[in-house]
């Protein structure tokens, strides 16, 4: 029996590119850098939480985030991109949404967020249904992701390690 969109979904996936293609053909950019980090995990009771940062953020010269400087904490959030809520599928037209309970950026706050979705065996692939205004251009964004967890990891180092 196959499996809905849904029920494909659900588990922890880490993130392989984020990449913004402008619709006029030019060149393609890495709003975050080319090495982001990323989670999305998508749980059995219809919620979501995304995580994406770049990994080489500056440390806090005081070891405390709290008692960073205005520069330290704007690297720090500039760096980071979060938010959280719960999401429904199409299963038809392939779509999802995540509702925006919880996010980094407060005008993201309630917001409704549609991606298409394609799953091909452990990859993941999030794209903007239409394109969005990223710097003054038409851009489309593009997320790909690689199925992960406590069994993908196990089964990863016990081939890695041949036990």
């Amino acid at each position: 029996m196959t499996k809905t969109l849904r029920e494909q979904l659900i588990g922890t996936w880490k993130l392989l590119s984020y990449v913004e293609r402008p619709t006029d053909g030019s060149d393609p950019a890495y709003p975050m850098g080319e090495k982001l980090e990323g989670i999305i995990i998508y749980a059995a009771d219809g919620y979501m939480s995304v995580q994406l940062m770049r990994p080489e953020r500056p440390k806090f010269s005081s070891g405390d985030w709290s008692s960073g400087t205005e520069s330290e904490i704007k690297a720090a959030a500039l760096g980071y991109f979060a938010y959280a809520g719960p999401y429904h599928v199409d299963e038809e037209k392939k779509i999802l949404t995540h509702a925006m309970f919880l996010s980094l950026d407060p005008n993201w706050l309630g917001q409704v967020q549609t991606r298409v979705a394609r799953i091909e065996g452990d990859i993941l692939d999030l794209s903007t249904e239409k394109p969005l205004e990223s710097e003054g251009r038409e851009t489309m964004y593009y997320l790909t992701w690689k199925r992960t967890g406590p069994e993908v990891e196990h089964h990863a180092m016990d081939s890695a390690t041949g036990r």
